[in-house]
C-alpha cells in the first residue's frame, strides 16, 4: 500500500518546553503520537520512551502480531518509566499518553492509552476511532455530561489511563478496513481541545496532508496555543 504522510509537533505559545513526540514510518506502515505529562522534563522523557519502544518494534508477519508487539513494547516502556520515576528524588510519576496506528493489506490496527486521538475521514465524514480515556469520558458514559460540556469541564485534562502511571498495562485495540482515499488523523489534545471535529473535516476534505497539517498547527497557534499539539496525518493512496 502507498501511502501520503505528514507529522508535525508544535510547542505551542504557553508551554516552555515540548513534552509530545511523533513517530511515521510509511515503509512500515505504523504512526503514533505520544502526549507526555509530568512537568519539567518529565513528560518529555516519557513521549520519547515511548515513541523509541515502538520504532524498536521486532519485523511481524501481520497487523494482529504487530498490535501484541505494540502492547507488549507499552508494557516495557510503562515498567522503564515506572523505574525511573520511583529512582528519582522527587518520585513524580513520569507518564504519557500514546495513541498508534498501524496499516496493511487494506486494514488497521489502532491502539491507545488516555486521550489522543485517532479519527478515520471517509466519503467527507469524520469518525473517532479511539475513545477517550478520560474523566469527562467518564462522565458522558454515564450521563453526567454532555460531549458539548466535555472539552470545557474543569478536570478535561484528567486521564484514567497512560503509560508510566500504573503497575497494569490497559491498551485498547480497535480493527477495521482501510481503503484508498481513507485519511487517518492522529492527534494530541493540544489539536483536539482547540478544535472541532467538524473543522478538521473541512481542512481535511479541502487540503493535502501536508497542507492539512500545517494548517492545522496553524489554526491552534491562532487560538493561543494553551498546549504542546503534534499531528500525524495518512492518506492511502
Amino acid at each position: 500500500m502507498r501511502f501520503d504522510c505528514a507529522s508535525r509537533t508544535d510547542v505551542g505559545l504557553k508551554r516552555k518546553i515540548n513534552e509530545d513526540s511523533v513517530f511515521a514510518d510509511a515503509d512500515r506502515g505504523l504512526w503514533a503520537v505520544a502526549d507526555g505529562m509530568g512537568g519539567h522534563e518529565a513528560g518529555e522523557v516519557a513521549s520519547a520512551t515511548v515513541i523509541e519502544a515502538l520504532r524498536n518494534l521486532p519485523p511481524v508477519e501481520n497487523l494482529d502480531e504487530l498490535a501484541s508487539a505494540a502492547k507488549d513494547a507499552l508494557a516495557g516502556a510503562n515498567r522503564q518509566l515506572i523505574d525511573l520515576a520511583r529512582s528519582s528524588a522527587s518520585q513524580q510519576t513520569i507518564g504519557t499518553t500514546v495513541v498508534g496506528l498501524a496499516i496493511a493489506n487494506g486494514d488497521f490496527r489502532c491502539f491507545w492509552m488516555g486521550d489522543s486521538r485517532a479519527y478515520r475521514f471517509r466519503d467527507g465524514y469524520l469518525s473517532r476511532v479511539s475513545r477517550d480515556h478520560s474523566l469527562v469520558q467518564k462522565l458522558i458514559d454515564a450521563g453526567m455530561l454532555s460531549p458539548e460540556d466535555a472539552e470545557k469541564h474543569e478536570n478535561a485534562n484528567v486521564v484514567t489511563r497512560a503509560v508510566g502511571v500504573a503497575e497494569e498495562v490497559d491498551v485498547d485495540i480497535v480493527s477495521g478496513d482501510a481503503v484508498p482515499g481513507d485519511q487517518f488523523l492522529l492527534a494530541s489534545d493540544g489539536l483536539t481541545r482547540v478544535v472541532e471535529d467538524d473543522e478538521i473535516a473541512a481542512e481535511l476534505l479541502r487540503s493535502p496532508p501536508d497542507a492539512a497539517a500545517d494548517n492545522l498547527i496553524e489554526l491552534v497557534l491562532s487560538r493561543g496555543a494553551p498546549d504542546n499539539v503534534s499531528i500525524v496525518i495518512v492518506k492511502l493512496l
